[in-house]
This record gives C-alpha cells, structure tokens and sequence, in this order.
C-alpha cells in the first residue's frame, strides 16, 4: 500500500462551523491537510486517478487538500483528515476493474423470452369478454 511522505504534508488549523458549543467561536479545532502528491514518488497512473477521485479538492499545482471539522476536538479532526487521505489514496492505487465486454444472448435465452411472452399473452387474451354466441 502506498503511504504519502510526511514532509511533505502540511497541517492547518481554523475555526470550524458545527458542533463546539462556545468553543466554536474561540478555538481553531477543524484540520486542513494540504498533501503535495505532485512532488510525493507516486507513480503516473496513480496520480492521474487520485486527480479524478479528488476533483475539486486537487489543486492544478498537485497539492489535496482535506478539511475536516466534523468533531469537537482538534485531535479527532486530525484522525479524521489523515484516515480520510489514506483511503482516499488507496482507492486511488487500486488498479480500475477491466472494460466489460458487451455479451448478447444465447439462442435458448431467447427461444426462453419468447415462450414467457406467449404464454403471457395467452393468459391476457382469455381475460376479454365471453361471447354469447359460442
């Protein structure tokens, strides 16, 4: 599994939106990680897909950057920045599934799908009104 280089991860701190009570207004506890994977040994296509996982949150410099605020302490936010990188950067270094080739149906499946529709139909036709005459 790849590991991204510790020097090359900065850490910030702000004020978070959310839960704090009064300590929201006061205490910086929301975590900024910024992660220069540009300059960080990844290999080509690797990068390209952590470019694509991460969208927006990728600089055009090649720097992530991850906000977390959703916990009360700085701590956690911190936990919570780091995991959210590591999994962001293992689904990244996953090779992507191969192209699905396209299948068509076999002669008995559709001899099968036909015999369904008769059958059905028949089933239909025997709902319609009964005639006096026969």
């Amino acid at each position: 599994m790849l590991a991204p280089d510790p020097a090359l991860i900065e850490e910030g701190f702000l004020r978070a939106s959310g839960p704090g009570g009064q300590n929201v207004n006061k205490l910086e506890t929301a975590v900024q990680l910024r992660w220069h994977a540009a300059q960080d040994a990844l290999p080509e296509d690797v990068l390209k897909r952590l470019a694509a996982l991460a969208g927006r949150r990728m600089t055009k410099q090649g720097v992530l950057v991850i906000t977390a605020q959703r916990h009360r302490t700085r701590e956690r936010n911190r936990e919570e920045a780091m995991a959210r990188l590591l999994a962001l950067l293992a689904e990244a270094a996953a090779p992507p599934p191969p192209p699905r080739r396209p299948t068509r149906p076999g002669r008995a499946a559709r001899e099968r799908r036909l015999e369904g529709k008769a059958a059905r139909a028949a089933t239909k036709k025997l709902r319609g009104r009964i005639n006096p005459e026969s």
